[in-house]
């Protein structure tokens, strides 16, 4: 059963808190991932071009948000809430 928009509004931007006062720091791999989320759920699909040259964090971000590319903006809220649910387990 699907949470109210409402409701999933209210937990996305708790998790958005809660990410930030994790007990260890995740690693990159996992702030990839809790960036992509994040951006596909208050922005939607990746827009702009992606960054070149030496901007290597730049471009593993725009490539991490930009695999999510169709995939709705409650998914991407549902896919942060369980992420960051799951730091604060570890």
């Amino acid at each position: 059963m699907a949470a109210a928009p409402k409701d999933l509004k209210a937990k996305f931007e708790a998790a958005a808190a809660a990410a930030k006062q994790t007990k260890k720091k995740p690693d990159n791999a996992t702030l990839l991932k809790l960036y992509s989320y994040y951006k596909q759920a208050t922005e939607g699909d990746v827009k702009g071009d992606r960054p070149g040259g030496f901007d290597f964090v730049g471009a593993a971000k725009y490539d991490a948000w930009a695999k999510l590319k169709g995939s709705s903006r409650d998914d991407a809220m549902q896919n942060y809430i369980k992420q960051v649910d799951k730091l604060n387990r570890d």
